[in-house]
């Protein structure tokens, strides 16, 4: 396939991306240094403990706004100060269950923080692409069995779904309103991915962060849902969809609108094909167990959920570079190489550095 990025656009070109210092976050910004770029972060806080963000240094080489999404003069004020070219907004609330137990904070995360960043692109002259980052669960799930496309209806069944869809209602209507309208002013699109695994992920209720965690404490690991499909795929899969998309935008507005960013259909695998092939690829002795814990309740989660890439296969010329198998492998071998206390910034750049390797032209 043809190289997707261009390392001469991303050179020395000002980047502000919002939550940084998240999982996928910190894989783009990683990525955006070797790339050349300027980056310039903005988050309130690093979500876990430990972080993929702290244990490969991505703060070295940034410049490093702490501030809350919700802040819309703190947002201004960023952008005002750092003149980005390019943006990219994924800072949100991403936790379904938590949705669940404070659906104020959801809304206001991942509904107003997107209002308080496109108005802060709206004040902004320097910026010419913006990518909107959301969630496959941005759809109206009705369980219709096949994947979603992108002219699908948006909503959803809990608070966080609800919310990615109604960013997604957000975005269109300052498409509509703002952006389309002035061609040579700044370009949005909306990029939808959703089940990215790889190293450095500790997030709460995911299946590959619970597995991990108990594959490094030796013990045995709970799984909900195991018969429900999700499209999984390598993290930095999605995120080379986002900086082609980004690149895109900035030569012409019609790639303006939204993107779906998703594995092929024989990567959409259900929960306990993942914990069996990771448990068959962890060095040493590991299990898994059905979670039936009555005090933890389960909230509502959709049986199937995969995402039509058509239009990014056609359009930007985007497709997978690692396929599920080389996927968990490199999940495999990056907590591998944490147990053995390796320095996880040169092994998480040795990863982009094979993705790249493996995506560029025969």
């Amino acid at each position: 396939m043809p190289s997707l990025l261009d390392p001469g656009f991303w050179s020395d070109r000002a980047v502000l991306v919002t939550g940084h210092t998240g999982f996928k976050g910190a894989w783009l910004t990683l990525w955006l240094q070797v790339l050349g770029a300027r980056v310039t972060g903005f988050a309130d806080a690093i979500p876990t403990t430990p972080s993929l963000y702290e244990l490969a240094r991505v703060g070295d080489r940034v410049q490093d706004v702490r501030a809350d999404i919700r802040d819309h003069p703190a947002v201004l004020a960023a952008f005002a100060e750092h003149e980005p070219e390019i943006v990219i907004h994924m800072a949100a609330q991403a936790f379904v269950r938590r949705s669940f137990g404070d659906p104020r904070a959801t809304y206001e995360t991942n509904v107003m923080g997107t209002v308080n960043v496109l108005e802060a692109v709206r004040a902004t002259p320097s910026v010419r692409a913006v990518v909107n980052v959301t969630s496959d669960k941005c759809y109206d799930n009705r369980e219709q069995r096949r994947p979603f496309a992108e002219d699908d209806p948006k909503g959803g069944h809990d608070p966080y779904s609800s919310s990615k869809g109604c960013a997604e209602l957000v975005a269109d209507a300052y498409l509509r309103s703002y952006f389309a309208p002035q061609p040579e002013g700044p370009r949005l699109g909306c990029a939808r991915a959703g089940n990215v695994i790889g190293g450095g992920d500790w997030g709460e209720d995911r299946l590959i962060p619970d597995i991990m965690r108990g594959a490094l404490a030796g013990a045995p690991i709970p799984v909900r849902n195991p018969e429900a499909i999700r499209p999984w795929q390598h993290v930095l899969n999605p995120l080379s969809g986002y900086l082609r998309l980004a690149q895109a935008l900035h030569g012409e507005p019609r790639r303006q609108g939204g993107w779906n960013f998703g594995p092929g259909l024989d990567d959409a695998r259900p929960v306990r094909w993942i914990a069996n092939r990771l448990t068959e690829l962890w060095p040493e002795d590991l299990r898994w167990e059905l979670d039936a814990n009555p005090a933890t309740p389960h909230p509502h989660e959709a049986r199937y959920l995969a995402l039509d890439s058509t239009k990014a296969r056609d359009e930007l010329g985007w497709a997978p570079t690692w396929g599920l198998d080389d996927a968990l492998a490199g999940i495999v071998a990056w907590y591998e190489a944490l147990r053995s206390g390796e320095d996880m910034r040169a092994v998480t750049l040795a990863q982009i550095e094979a993705f790249q390797a493996a995506g560029a032209p025969a």
